[in-house]
């Protein structure tokens, strides 16, 4: 590797601006999705966001319409560790999808012999996104623009060999993405089952159970409303001094809000060497401070900053609870029915959270199906991340 000639990526590519749409024509649903940086994971690829997703009503020029098979770059990126900074992604076959202004189309140079699956796998490498990233502009939200992306530097093998090592890592990213599928079906899943149960109230024997007045609305006779409080241990994180953080895993994997949150589970880029509040192996993470409501669960045991609190269900039904969590929190930002706006939560507040209390013997069936619906998505989640790393 070190004798492959060193290239640029400007010697290599063009990088094509997205277009500013407009606001007023975004749509909750449609035909013609607009891509954003939130539409490419960690690690690559695109994908679909049900519920988050915008889509585009209003004119556009032509030329700003995707094409399927189409290389597109991320030249923005909404945290300041910037994950997705500089990441690829290939446009997939549908929905039509619309090129936005905080994404880059890369186009190769005409006459540039180069594997267009080995050129998306170099821009994929840490070697590439760190040189994006150290040239990054912004101290919150990180730009970068198609002047830096030229400047990158990488070697470049013999055009045969970029196919054979293109081959390989996209098979690998076939089994990564059939994961991710998997997953997407399992969320879906559990979705339903809890808003089947929790909110529609057709739980199993439902049909002889009457619906009776509560502070939430009708709710089944011998249901209860509670609170977060009463149900769960509530633990609010706070922040040891920056001198006890390290990166090279020294303590506890520290985290202080939502920047390594994943999918499902947080990852990991720092640790704390002093004990501080924690949170155990399985318990629900919440982001306390904007954006609030974000949740993920612990699948190691870690120190938590001020940005987070802690969930543990007091009666062991984690991953009921963890649906009662989700109900509330489902709008980023707000909490509850009334879609009240926070920007902060303390801890009298998320003890206020409400918790619909059914009987044990319903709690008990749904947090059985819920728990091996989570164990499922932990499991493949887990094979994804071993995947990834072999491919890098």
């Amino acid at each position: 590797m070190n004798e492959w000639p060193i290239m640029t990526l400007g010697d290599l590519i063009h990088v094509k601006h997205g277009f500013a749409f407009k606001g007023e024509f975004f749509a909750s649903a449609g035909e013609k999705l607009v891509l954003k940086p939130g539409n490419f994971p960690v690690g690559g690829g695109i994908c679909l966001r049900p519920g988050k997703d915008a889509y585009y009503t209003g004119p556009y020029p032509p030329d700003f319409e995707l094409s399927p098979g189409d290389l597109l770059v991320v030249m923005t990126d909404l945290t300041q560790a910037a994950p997705i900074l500089g990441s690829p992604a290939f446009v997939p076959d549908e929905p039509v999808m619309l090129h936005n202004q905080r994404l880059g189309l890369v186009q190769i140079k005409e006459g540039v012999e180069i594997d267009r699956g080995f050129l998306y796998y170099a821009m994929l490498s840490d070697a590439s996104r760190s040189q994006i990233r150290a040239t990054a502009t912004g101290a919150t939200v990180r730009h970068t623009a198609p002047e830096r992306i030229y400047r990158v530097r990488l070697g470049i093998p013999p055009l045969r060999l970029q196919q054979v090592v293109g081959d390989i890592l996209r098979s690998i990213d076939d089994l990564i993405e059939n994961n991710r599928r998997r997953v997407a079906v399992l969320e879906e899943m559990a979705r339903a089952i809890y808003r089947e149960w929790f909110v529609k109230f057709c739980y199993p024997g439902h049909e002889d159970v009457p619906l009776l007045d509560s502070t939430l609305g009708p709710i089944p006779e011998g249901w209860e409303i509670s609170t977060l409080a009463a149900s769960a241990e509530v633990t609010m994180g706070q922040s040891p001094k920056s001198e006890f953080y390290n990166v090279d895993g020294i303590g506890k994997p520290f985290h202080q809000g939502v920047t390594d949150f994943g999918p499902h589970f947080p990852s990991t880029r720092k640790w704390c060497s002093i004990d501080g509040r924690s949170a155990e192996v399985g318990d629900i993470l919440i982001s306390v401070r904007a954006p609030v409501g974000r949740i993920n669960i612990a699948d190691v045991d870690i120190t938590i900053g001020r940005g987070l609190s802690a969930i543990r269900a007091k009666d062991g039904r984690q991953a009921l609870l963890l649906g009662h969590l989700r109900e509330a929190f489902s709008e980023e930002d707000s909490m509850g029915n009334d879609g009240a706006i926070f920007k902060s939560l303390g801890k009298a507040e998320m003890a206020s959270v409400p918790v619909v209390v059914p009987p044990g013997d319903v709690a008990d069936a749904a947090n059985t199906v819920l728990a091996e619906n989570l164990n499922m998505i932990r499991t493949l989640t887990h094979a994804t991340q071993r995947l990834s790393s072999l491919r890098d």
